[in-house]
């Protein structure tokens, strides 16, 4: 189950079929955003629910969860507490619509998962520029913050001042 805890009854995640995909998403990326609209808008085999990654509703339905790791890639969580990240994620979301369950059958091929890798790569690589990264062409070189409390600062690297902490007067772990 991956870091995820146990659902409320064990289904037997390996056999059992999945009814229910949780899309983990970064509402602060304009690419991702567009993507939960378009995956919203498609007819579905599965449900899906987009839930904003590292939010506190992402926290308090997984709470072993690696919530730093869901804002740098896509993670998509199954019913039964399955964990899909990258390009096994975008397999498994294409897998839950009704148009595109086919192609998500040939990116599950050894060499389907090649062409998915670039394809997940090559939005990483968008997103990273469009999102202020240090190879963005926007960047400028300035500090850079995000609203959960993340920030990039040239100088230092990253760090994270959990929201309403910004005084110094949360406990730290």
């Amino acid at each position: 189950m991956s870091g995820v805890t146990a659902p409320r009854e064990d289904r037997d995640a390996r056999r059992v079929p999945v009814r229910r995909l949780t899309v983990l998403y970064d509402a602060e990326c304009s690419l991702c955003t567009f993507v939960r609209d378009w995956l919203v808008r498609r007819p579905h085999l599965v449900p899906l629910e987009p839930v904003p990654a590292g939010s506190p509703a992402a926290r308090a339905r997984f709470p072993g969860l690696d919530h730093g790791a869901t804002l740098e890639e896509i993670t998509v969580v199954g019913d039964a507490g399955q964990v899909y990240r990258g390009t096994a994620a975008w397999i498994a979301v294409l897998w839950a619509l009704r148009e595109h369950r086919p192609l998500a059958h040939r990116l599950a091929t050894p060499s389907g998962a090649r062409l998915a890798r670039g394809a997940v790569l090559a939005a990483a690589k968008w997103r990273g520029a469009r999102q202020g990264g240090a190879r963005g062409p926007d960047w400028g070189g300035r500090a850079y913050h995000r609203v959960d409390g993340w920030a990039y600062d040239p100088r230092h690297g990253w760090s994270r001042t959990p929201p309403g902490c910004a005084d110094g007067s949360c406990a730290t772990r």
